[in-house]
């Protein structure tokens, strides 16, 4: 069995600690040998992103330190997979085991169908899901095809609920457009983050969506927060919990 290192993301493991139980469910499930080290810190993401960039070193010098000696690092956030693939190189560009880092990190689905070679999952889901494709998994990780490139469409998110017995995913008039968060933009810029939320809610409504899915937890938080606030009868799930809870039917 491979020995995979399990990095979650400090808001999933403060605030949506049932998506990390959800991602060890998932990739138990097809034999993955799981190890969580407790040393594990934010990845520097939120500093990198507001521009302090010496604040942000230590924790990617940290990550390396703890991480550099598993055969493969799985992470149920696109984003925080591509901070350490994409942006690590400011911090840690030529240090010994980093570029095996980089190689080895992947988001959660990507890992299921890249490297486990996961075609489907069996299990039965009878709700309209709409698919929120994270701008830094969409653009960054290339977990599916973006509208402004010409070529072949494809989405590794989507190949793993097409599969799900009953499921109906949305049709979004905009498949892949950004929900607004953005990490520290939703604090330094709220009143549009919060209008492109709602772009992003109303699509989804207009679609017939029920649940609401991506696969990051960060962009379900905030339209979380502007669905509860409006009332509106929709659910948010994070793509590993809905992988789960189908697969246990």
């Amino acid at each position: 069995m491979m020995k995979v290192g399990l990095f979650i993301p400090c808001y999933v493991d403060q605030f949506y600690p049932q998506v990390g139980m959800a991602t060890v469910d998932l990739l138990e499930r097809f034999g993955v040998d799981l190890d969580y080290p407790e040393a594990q810190t934010c990845c520097g993401q939120p500093m990198a992103n507001t521009g302090l960039t010496e604040e942000a070193r230590p924790l990617a010098q940290r990550f390396l330190e703890i991480f550099k000696d598993y055969e493969y690092v799985v992470c149920p956030s696109g984003s925080c997979t591509s901070m350490v693939r994409n942006h690590y190189d400011d911090y840690l560009d030529g240090q010994d085991g980093f570029a095996g880092l980089k190689a080895k990190t992947f988001e959660l689905c990507e890992f299921l169908v890249d490297v486990l070679k996961v075609e489907s999952v069996e299990g039965k889901f009878p709700y309209q899901v709409g698919l929120h494709q994270s701008c830094h998994g969409l653009r960054e990780l290339r977990l599916g095809s973006p509208s402004e490139l010409v070529g072949a469409s494809f989405s590794k998110v989507q190949q793993l609920l097409d599969g799900l017995e009953g499921i109906t995913l949305s049709e979004l008039t905009r498949p892949d457009e950004c929900c607004g968060f953005g990490g520290t933009f939703a604090v330094s810029e709220e009143a549009v983050s919060c209008m492109m939320g709602l772009d992003r809610i109303h699509d989804h409504e207009q679609a017939g969506t029920e649940i609401l899915t991506a696969n990051d937890m960060s962009c379900l938080m905030h339209l979380d927060g502007l669905i509860r606030r409006q009332k509106k009868p929709m659910k948010v799930m994070h793509v590993a919990e809905i992988l789960v809870e189908a697969s246990s039917k």
